[in-house]
C-alpha cells in the first residue's frame, strides 16, 4: 500500500533530523561531504519550485479572473463574493502580521542559519522606509513584462494578469475562445508539472531540513516552536473571533456559533485532507442542509473559494516571510513590510489552488523582499500540521461567505434553527 504524500514528508522529516545531526557538516560519504549531497538535493527541489512559478502564477490568475467573469460572473454575486474574499483575506493577514511583530517568533540569540550572510541578505532590504511604499505601486506596473517575469518581479507580473484576465472576459468571438483554451491548457499543464514536482517533496524536503539540521544543529527549533505558536494563535483569532464577527455583524446572524456546528463535518474533513478542492463535496453539502444556503449561492461561491480565498494561506505567508526575516536578523520596515501584505494577498488567490501553495507562495515573498529562498526547508519542520490547521480557517471562510452573501441575496431560512 502506497504512503500518503503527508506520511511520506513526515518519515523525510524524521530521517532529515537523525543524518543531519549524525553527520553533521565534516561527514563525508566516499569522500564527498554529506552536507553537499544534501545541499545538491534541497536546491534541485527548489530551483524546480522556481521554474514553474512565473507560468504558474500567470496562468491561474488569468484562468481564475476569466472564469469568475464567464456567464456574467462580474454581476453582482460575483462582486459581493470577491469583495468578501479581498476583505477576510486581508484580515488575516493583518491578524498575522500584528501577532509575527508582537510574539517576534524569529528573535532570538541562536546564531542564524548559514544560508546566507547577514550582510548580504540585510543590504536587500535595508535603506528602506515608509517613502518605499510609493514605490511598491510604481513596481506594480513593468515597464517591460517579459523583463518583469525574468528578473522574478512578482507583483507587476500578478497586477498585468489580474488586468489580462478581466480584459479577456470583454472581447467576444473566436478570439475570446482561443486565448481562454490557451490560458485553460497552460494553466493544466502546469498542474501536472506541479504534482509531478511534489511526488519529489519527500527527496526535496530531506535535502533541506538535513542541510539545515547539519548546520545549526537544533539551534533553531526553539524558534520554530514559536513561529508554530504564533501561527496557530493567528489562525484561532481569525477563526474563533473574526469569523463570527463578520457573520454577526456583516451577514446579520444572530447566533454565529450554529455556523459552527452546521460546518463541523466539513471542518474535520479539511482538517483531516488539508485539500479545500477534496473537501468541497462535504462543505457545499453542509451549507445547504445543515446551514439552508440555497443551491444558487453555494455552487457559486464554494469551488470559487475552494480555488482562490485562502484567509490562512494568506496568514501563513505573511507570518513565514517575517519570521525568516526576524530570524537573519534582518528588518523590516512598512514599506516592505506591505509589500509582504500585497504579495501575500495577490499570491493566496493565485496559487491558492495548487498542491503545497504555500511552498511556491512563500518562495515568491522572499525573493521579492531579497531573503534566500533556501529558509523555507526550515518551515517544513512544522508545516504540516499548521496545513491542516489554515486549510480548515480557507474552508470556514468560504462557507461563512456563502451564508454572508446568501443573507444579502434575501434568504430566509440562513442559520434561523437547527437542521442538523
Amino acid at each position: 500500500m502506497k504512503l500518503a504524500l503527508h506520511w511520506q514528508i513526515l518519515i523525510a522529516l524524521v530521517l532529515a533530523t537523525i543524518m543531519g545531526s549524525w553527520s553533521g557538516t565534516e561527514g563525508t560519504i566516499f569522500g564527498i561531504h554529506w552536507l553537499a549531497v544534501y545541499t545538491f538535493i534541497g536546491t534541485l527541489f527548489l530551483n524546480a519550485l522556481k521554474m514553474i512559478v512565473v507560468p504558474l502564477v500567470m496562468s491561474a490568475i488569468i484562468t481564475g479572473i476569466a472564469n469568475i467573469g464567464s456567464n456574467g460572473g462580474f454581476g453582482r454575486l460575483g462582486m459581493k463574493t470577491l469583495g468578501y474574499y479581498v476583505m477576510t483575506s486581508f484580515i488575516a493577514i493583518i491578524i498575522g502580521l500584528t501577532m509575527v511583530n508582537l510574539i517576534e517568533p524569529g528573535v532570538s540569540n541562536n546564531p542564524p542559519p548559514p544560508i546566507e550572510t547577514n550582510e548580504s541578505v540585510t543590504a536587500a532590504v535595508e535603506g528602506k522606509s515608509a517613502g518605499d511604499v510609493v514605490e511598491v505601486f510604481l513596481r506594480m506596473i513593468p515597464t517591460n513584462i517579459v523583463d518583469a517575469a525574468a528578473q522574478g518581479q512578482m507583483l507587476g507580473l500578478i497586477f498585468f494578469s489580474l488586468l489580462f484576465g478581466f480584459f479577456m472576459t470583454q472581447i467576444k468571438g473566436d478570439g475570446a475562445d482561443t486565448l481562454r483554451n490557451f490560458w485553460q491548457g497552460v494553466f493544466d499543464v502546469m498542474m501536472l508539472m506541479t504534482t509531478l514536482i511534489m511526488k519529489f517533496a519527500p527527496i526535496g524536503v530531506f535535502g533541506l531540513v538535513a542541510a539545515s539540521v547539519a548546520k545549526t544543529g537544533f539551534d533553531q527549533f526553539g524558534n520554530l516552536a514559536l513561529f508554530f505558536v504564533t501561527v496557530a494563535g493567528a489562525l484561532l483569532i481569525h477563526f474563533a473571533i473574526a469569523m463570527p464577527l463578520i457573520l454577526r455583524f456583516i451577514g446579520g446572524i444572530q447566533n454565529p456559533w450554529l455556523h459552527y456546528q452546521a460546518m463541523l463535518p466539513a471542518l474535520l474533513t479539511a482538517f483531516s485532507t488539508s485539500s479545500s478542492s477534496s473537501t468541497l463535496p462535504v462543505t457545499m453539502n453542509a451549507l445547504e442542509h445543515r446551514a439552508g444556503v440555497s443551491n444558487r449561492v453555494s455552487s457559486f461561491v464554494l469551488p470559487l473559494g475552494a480555488t482562490v480565498n485562502m484567509d490562512g494561506t494568506a496568514l501563513y505567508e505573511c507570518v513565514a516571510a517575517i519570521f525568516i526575516a526576524q530570524l537573519f536578523g534582518v528588518p523590516l520596515d512598512l514599506g516592505t513590510q506591505l509589500l509582504i501584505v500585497l504579495i501575500a494577498l495577490t499570491t493566496s488567490i493565485g496559487v491558492a489552488g495548487i498542491p503545497s501553495a504555500s511552498l511556491v507562495a512563500i518562495s515568491i515573498i522572499l525573493v521579492a523582499v531579497g531573503l534566500p529562498a533556501e529558509a523555507i526547508g526550515l518551515l517544513l519542520v512544522v508545516d504540516r500540521i499548521l496545513d491542516m490547521m489554515r486549510t480548515t480557517v480557507n474552508v470556514f471562510s468560504d462557507s461563512v461567505g456563502a451564508a454572508v452573501i446568501a443573507k444579502s441575496e434575501g434568504e430566509q431560512h440562513v442559520l434561523v434553527s437547527k437542521n442538523f
